[in-house]
Parts: structure tokens; C-alpha cells; sequence
């Protein structure tokens, strides 16, 4: 199997776990419910982004996680967090 081919097979794998945990947690990532933390979603994605190379240091594989992919995940949806800011700053008042 090509590289190619394997990136390609990675990214739709990849996809389809951030579906799958998007809908398992009701959107939460880029629309924070905001119970006990009061950030935007660049702020919570941030401070799970922070956890997560923790995890990747202090603790690789604890609790039976790929925080890897977790990783992976999250700076996907951080990239699409920074997408809406953007876009939220151009879009024209009405």
C-alpha cells in the first residue's frame, strides 16, 4: 500500500471518530455548553490540546486511550474553531 493511500485511509479514519465523539458529546467541542468552564471554544479545545500533550509526556496510553488520535482530533477541531472566529469577524452585521 502506498503512502498515499495510507494518509488517505488515516485522515478517513480520523473523520469519522471526530464524527462518531462529536455526536456523542452534542457539539460540545466548537459549542461549549459552558457549565463549569466559562472559555470559548478556542480556549476549551486549548486547555484539552494542553492535557493531551501532557498525557503524550507524562502518561502515553493510560486509561487505554490513543491520545494520539485524541490529539489529532482535537487540533482538527481547533482548526476549525479558528475557522469560525474568522469567519464570525468578517460576516457582515444584520
Amino acid at each position: 500500500m502506498t503512502t498515499e493511500i495510507r494518509i488517505r485511509a488515516r485522515c478517513a479514519e480520523i473523520a469519522e471518530f471526530l464524527v462518531a465523539k462529536n455526536q456523542s458529546y452534542g457539539d460540545s467541542a466548537l459549542h461549549p455548553v459552558g457549565i463549569f468552564a466559562s472559555g470559548d471554544a478556542i480556549d476549551s479545545l486549548a486547555a484539552r490540546i494542553d492535557d493531551k500533550l501532557s498525557r503524550v509526556r507524562f502518561a502515553p496510553g493510560a486509561y487505554g486511550e490513543d491520545t494520539i488520535e485524541d490529539l489529532i482530533g482535537y487540533l482538527v477541531l481547533m482548526t476549525l474553531a479558528l475557522e469560525e472566529r474568522e469567519h464570525a469577524k468578517t460576516a457582515p452585521l444584520n
